[in-house]
């Protein structure tokens, strides 16, 4: 599994990703986004799903930004190239992979901008090669495994909050999957674009590094809840009653 998420707020992009892959019986760690700084374009890739499929997919598409002239002037066009190189994988590793029981599995968050767009962009990107872009209403994606960590973003997360608080909650939506999901782990990596700096900076967290906003996680939620008023519960323990053990009459 991975936990690949892509914010969108109002002055700029944050971007996060685990870095476990397993295969088969065998864990390790690799990258999961992909940067792009180019004059007056940045651009940042994360993927989930096959790991063959995102690799050849990128490779192709490495290849032909590399052979470009003038670097792409909207995020879309990028995507659409993008997206064309996934078809191009389906077409020749699709019927291989589903003869050997695997289904052709990738997808992509691509966020960013380009000379002409007029603002950052995000986008999620299909295993068809369709994509959506992701506006203010719910300012963020999650690809991989959203379940665990998507209440934290859908109670707090707006478009109008600074990087710095999409940077805090979404290290605590990782932090929550990471606990239920064995499959998600350290080193996290994080993409952040100020809006029209054309500049992705990047920045690796290891574990150690956010142990001490793990733990005070932890504790503010047992004391959140403790701070909750019980006098609505109580009528669900009305009617239970203690009575004392016949062997121990100290013990209830």
């Amino acid at each position: 599994m991975t936990f690949c998420l892509g914010m969108k707020v109002q002055d700029g992009l944050v971007g996060l990703a685990d870095t476990r892959v397993i295969s088969g019986s065998e864990c390790y760690t690799a990258r999961k986004i992909s940067v792009y700084n180019r004059e007056n374009s940045a651009m940042f890739l994360m993927s989930s799903g096959l790991r063959s499929v995102r690799d050849k997919a990128l490779t192709y598409f490495d290849e032909l930004v590399e052979e470009m002239d003038k670097p792409f002037d909207r995020l879309f066009k990028a995507v659409n190239a993008f997206a064309e190189q996934i078809r191009r994988v389906s077409r020749e590793d699709r019927s291989a992979l589903l003869d050997s029981g695997l289904n052709f599995n990738i997808y992509c968050l691509i966020g960013g901008q380009m000379i002409n767009d007029k603002e950052h962009k995000l986008y999620l990107v299909y295993p068809e090669g369709n994509w959506v872009e992701i506006g203010e209403g719910t300012p963020y994606q999650i690809i991989g495994a959203p379940g665990y960590g998507k209440p934290v973003l859908d109670r707090t997360l707006k478009y109008s909050d600074s990087m710095r608080f999409a940077l805090k909650v979404g290290c605590l939506s990782f932090d929550s999957t990471r606990i239920s999901a064995s499959d998600v782990d350290f080193p996290l990596d994080v993409v952040v674009y100020c809006k029209d700096t054309f500049k992705m900076v990047e920045h690796r967290f290891e574990k150690t590094d956010l142990a001490p906003i793990s733990e005070g996680w932890d504790s503010r939620l047992r004391n959140s809840i403790n701070d909750i008023p019980s006098d609505w519960v109580e009528p669900v323990f009305s009617g239970c009653k203690t009575r004392r053990a016949p062997n121990n009459p100290d013990k209830l």
